[in-house]
């Protein structure tokens, strides 16, 4: 049985710049060969059990030399394997992606191209760089400005080259940048024709140096500009100041810190990579079903038979249907209960699952979902708490002294995740956190947990943001002083509040 090869454009760097074919095909894939330039955001994509091997070529360091990984596409690619090879750019712009192609097709294996964003075009785009522009530039080329070193001399033509195209976006070429300047400026271009170098374009660690012709040379040596860079020439360049969107964004070029658990950090993350954060995330907890015992059977079954069935985390929706699927019913075990949310994600969390809360608290604490209920219970009335292992007794307490007889459903509990270990203390070491964001007191403490003994003087080294005064106060046990509190305890108002500070710190600079 022979496989399939799907040499991919996995983009630019902007993971969410692959295409819709591209992901569908990371889904799929028994295997993944993914190159340095495609971002590993891509590979949550694929499945568990799928197997990832890392073929990363960086400027005389290859981790598989190029004959090496043509041979592992054939292998597998003979095995009946789905491969998905994950390729910077666009496989076939500079991509080698022709040269795998034809071994596969030589060896019989069949494979497609899934074109991808290259970098020439989207790095000046994030830069606020068209390559072309009407009365401008009606005409771009993308050069490689590194060739095959086996060559004894340059395959491309300087002096058509220099003059006979608008703008020019030359990729893997800082290395050799003096003698591109040198080239173009002997052949006829104008030496103070604008120049862009464009380091990690489309990520939010994206540089960006404008210079001439005349003088870009020194000025990236000058600035440390290091590879992967793409250098665009021409006057569309002189349009970045009108133009420029990305790296002016309100969070661009502060590194944050998220610890939530990687099952909900996907929102946090994305509402702050939306105002240009660099997003690090370094989960310090999980969370994980228990058994489902006698007792939550019962109670899960009965839900019809409580006056109210209170979540108090979308965590908690996620756990409570996960069990009904278990136990083979659906939503309908709810009957006519009241059902309670403690804020609006939770609310969210059971909207998703065709349900609409009938009560949300004017705050998410478990004091005012307390506040919100007691006037609508007598004594007497059954309520069902949805509920971790390990929670604040508010709630339940709350509503036994309100003569509610209450019962609760123990479905997860929220364990260390330390396996980002490593890379968050480096992070906090190096000083490279701008914030650390808490959302709950486990975060804290299993963050604390992972750094070990010196866990707090290294959270200091960033600001640190927390959720509300709860979560803040687990901080201030463990000697850690917040410097933002949220008032409003949602992850949106955290993101607002992030934002507020960046804005207020640079007014004092």
């Amino acid at each position: 049985m022979t496989g399939m090869v799907y040499l991919i454009g996995a983009g630019p760097g902007d993971y969410k710049l692959i295409t819709v074919k591209g992901r569908e095909c990371i889904e799929k894939a028994d295997v993944i060969v993914y190159d340095y330039l495609a971002d590993e955001h891509l590979l949550r994509w694929a499945r568990p059990d799928v197997e990832l091997i890392y073929a990363g070529k960086q400027c005389k360091h290859h981790t598989l030399h190029q004959y090496e990984i043509n041979e592992l596409l054939v292998k597998y690619g003979k095995e009946g394997k789905i491969v998905a090879r994950l390729k910077g750019g666009d496989p076939l712009i500079f991509g080698r992606g022709g040269e795998e192609a034809l071994e596969l097709a030589k060896a019989g294996v069949p494979f497609e191209f899934v074109p991808g964003v290259t970098s020439g075009i989207s790095a000046p785009a994030y830069a606020g760089i068209p390559v072309t522009q009407r009365a401008m530039a009606t005409s771009f080329a993308i050069v490689t400005g590194h060739e095959d070193p086996t060559k004894n001399e340059s395959g491309i033509n300087w002096e058509g080259l220099a003059t006979a195209v608008d703008t020019i976006s030359f990729v893997m070429g800082v290395g050799n940048l003096p003698m591109i300047s040198q080239k173009l400026m002997q052949y006829g271009r104008p030496k103070d024709t604008p120049v862009a170098v464009i380091r990690w374009g489309t990520k939010p660690i994206q540089q960006t140096l404008i210079s001439t012709l005349e003088h870009v040379a020194e000025d990236v040596k000058k600035a440390g500009i290091k590879p992967p860079s793409i250098i665009t020439v021409g006057n569309v360049v002189s349009l970045r100041d009108s133009l420029r969107w990305f790296d002016n964004k309100p969070l661009f070029g502060k590194n944050v810190l998220v610890t939530r658990a990687r099952s909900k950090a996907s929102v946090l993350s994305e509402k702050l990579e939306e105002l240009g954060a660099n997003v690090i995330e370094a989960a310090a907890i999980k969370t994980q079903a228990l058994p489902v015992g006698a007792a939550e059977k019962e109670a899960i079954l009965n839900a019809a038979t409580y006056k109210t069935v209170v979540f108090t985390s979308a965590e908690g929706v996620r756990y409570f249907f996960k069990a009904l699927e278990t136990l083979g019913k659906d939503s309908r075990v709810l009957g006519t209960a009241q059902i309670c949310a403690i804020g609006s994600a939770t609310a969210k969390a059971l909207h998703d699952k065709g349900l609409l809360a009938d009560i949300i608290p004017s705050d998410y604490k478990g004091e005012s979902v307390v506040k919100a209920l007691a006037p609508i219970l007598e004594k007497g009335d059954k309520a069902l708490l949805i509920q971790p292992k390990v929670a604040r007794k508010v709630i339940p307490e709350g509503l036994k002294a309100a003569g509610a007889d209450v019962t609760v459903a123990r479905l997860y509990e929220t364990v260390l995740d330390d396996s980002q270990a490593d890379a968050l203390r480096e992070t906090l070491a190096n000083g490279e956190a701008d914030y650390i964001t808490f959302t709950s007191s486990s975060t804290v403490t299993n963050t604390l947990t992972m750094l070990g003994k010196d866990g707090a003087e290294l959270i200091k080294k960033a600001r640190v943001a927390c959720i509300g005064p709860i979560t803040a106060a687990t901080c201030v046990e463990h000697g850690i002083q917040p410097d933002l509190i949220g008032e409003t305890f949602t992850i949106p108002a955290m993101v607002d509040m992030i934002k507020a500070d960046v804005a207020a710190q640079a007014e004092t600079k």
